[in-house]
C-alpha cells in the first residue's frame, strides 16, 4: 500500500471513530437507565443531557484547529485525536457519577473536534485534483460509524453492561493512534502536478462560502463529474418532505423515509467539504475547514437539550423532526443561490473566463 493509501484508510477510520464516539450515549442511555439504584437516575431526559458539555466543545473546538495546524502540525494533531478520544472513551465507561460522566463526554468531544478540519484538509491534499471520489469514501467511513454506534452500543450494553459500550471502542481507537505514531508523515507535495491554484472571481468565492457557512449553520465519482450546484438542489427539495413525513409516520414505514432523509443528509455533507475543496486555495483550507465545522457544530451543541426538552414535553421525537423540517425549508434556499459555474469541473477555465476590467463577468 501507498503512503496516500496509507494515510488515506487512518483518516478514513478516524471518520468512523469520530462519530461512532459521539453517537454511544442515545444508545448507552436505555441500559443506563435499566440500572436498580444506579447513579444516574432512570430518566432518559434526564441524562442526556449531560452530553451537552461534549457537543459545545466538538463544535467550539474545531475553530482553532487551523491555526493548531499551522504550529504543531497536522500529522501531531491526529496523534492526539487517535489516544484522546479513545482515553477519554474509557473514561466515560468508568464514570461512577453524573459529573465524571459529563466531564469525560467533554473530553471526548474536544478531541474529536480535531478530526473534521484536520482530516478534511489531509484527504483533499491526498485526493489531488479529483477530491470528490475520496471525500465521498470518506462520507461511507463517516456514515458507518453513525449507523455502527446504536448498533453495537445496544448489543454490548445489553450483553455486558453500558460501561463496556465505551471502553471496547475507546481501546480500538488508541491502539490505531499507537500505529498512527509509526507513519512518517506524508509529503503531500509529492501528490500534486505543481500546478498553482486557480484565481477565482473573489464575488463568487464570497457568494459560495456565504452559502456553505449558512448551510453549516441548518443542518462517489458523479459529484466529481457535474456542479455542485446540481447535485445541492435535487437533495434539499427530497430533503424538506422526508423530514417533515419521519415526523408523522411509524411502524415499518418509518425505516425506509428514515433512510433517504440519512443519505441525503450525508450526501449533503460531501456536497459541503467539495464546495470547500473546490473554491478555497490549499493554503487556506484547514482554516476554512475549522471555521464552517465550528459554525456547523455549534447547531449541535444544541441538540441533546433540545431533544430532552421536546421528548419531557411531547413524549415523541415528532416535534423534533418537525423542527429539522423547517431548518430543510433554508438549506433549500441556499441551494438555489449556490453558484452554479462549469469551471469546477475544469480549474483552468478560472484564468480563461476571469472578467477583464470594464467587462462583465460571464452569466452563472
Amino acid at each position: 500500500m501507498s503512503p496516500a493509501a496509507r494515510q488515506m484508510a487512518f483518516i478514513n477510520l478516524a471518520h468512523s471513530f469520530t462519530h461512532y464516539c459521539l453517537l454511544i450515549l442515545p444508545t448507552a442511555v436505555l441500559a443506563m437507565v435499566l440500572m436498580p439504584d444506579g447513579p444516574f437516575g432512570d430518566d432518559y431526559e434526564l441524562i442526556l443531557p449531560l452530553a451537552t458539555g461534549g457537543f459545545v466543545l466538538y463544535g467550539l473546538l474545531s475553530l482553532p484547529q487551523g491555526w493548531l495546524a499551522a504550529r504543531f502540525g497536522r500529522h501531531n494533531l491526529m496523534t492526539v485525536f487517535f489516544l484522546g478520544a479513545g482515553l477519554s472513551m474509557i473514561g466515560t465507561g468508568l464514570a461512577p457519577s453524573p459529573l465524571w460522566l459529563a466531564v469525560a463526554l467533554a473530553a471526548t468531544g474536544s478531541f474529536a473536534a480535531i478530526y473534521h478540519p484536520i482530516g478534511t484538509a489531509l484527504l483533499v491534499d491526498v485526493a489531488g485534483e479529483k477530491p470528490g471520489q475520496a471525500i465521498g469514501l470518506n462520507g461511507v467511513f463517516g456514515n458507518v460509524g453513525v449507523a455502527m454506534a446504536p448498533m453495537i452500543t445496544a448489543f454490548v450494553a445489553f450483553r455486558w453492561g453500558w460501561h463496556w459500550a465505551f471502553i471496547l471502542p475507546g481501546v480500538l481507537c488508541t491502539l490505531a493512534g499507537l500505529v498512527w505514531l509509526r507513519e512518517p508523515v506524508f509529503d503531500h507535495s509529492t501528490k500534486k502536478a505543481g500546478k498553482p491554484f486557480p484565481e477565482i472571481p473573489p464575488h463568487l468565492v464570497r457568494r459560495a462560502m456565504i452559502v456553505l457557512l449558512m448551510v453549516a449553520a441548518v443542518s462517489g465519482r458523479f459529484i466529481d463529474r457535474t456542479t455542485l450546484r446540481q447535485m445541492f438542489l435535487p437533495m434539499a427539495v427530497v430533503l424538506v418532505p422526508a423530514l417533515a413525513a419521519l415526523a408523522y409516520v411509524d411502524g415499518w414505514l418509518a425505516v425506509p423515509v428514515a433512510g433517504v432523509v440519512a443519505a441525503v443528509l450525508f450526501g449533503q455533507v460531501t456536497v459541503n467539504e467539495t464546495m470547500t475543496a473546490r473554491y478555497i486555495s490549499p493554503a487556506l483550507r484547514t482554516r476554512m475547514y475549522s471555521v464552517r465545522f465550528f459554525i456547523g457544530f455549534l447547531g449541535s451543541a444544541a441538540s441533546a437539550p433540545l431533544i430532552s426538552f421536546l421528548y419531557a414535553r411531547t413524549g415523541s421525537q415528532g416535534a423534533c423532526l418537525s423542527v429539522l423540517a423547517g431548518f430543510a425549508v433554508i438549506t433549500l434556499c441556499c441551494a438555489w443561490f449556490f453558484p452554479n459555474r462549469r469551471e469546477e469541473l475544469n480549474p483552468d477555465l478560472w484564468a480563461e473566463n476571469a472578467p477583464r476590467r470594464g467587462v462583465p463577468a460571464a452569466a452563472e
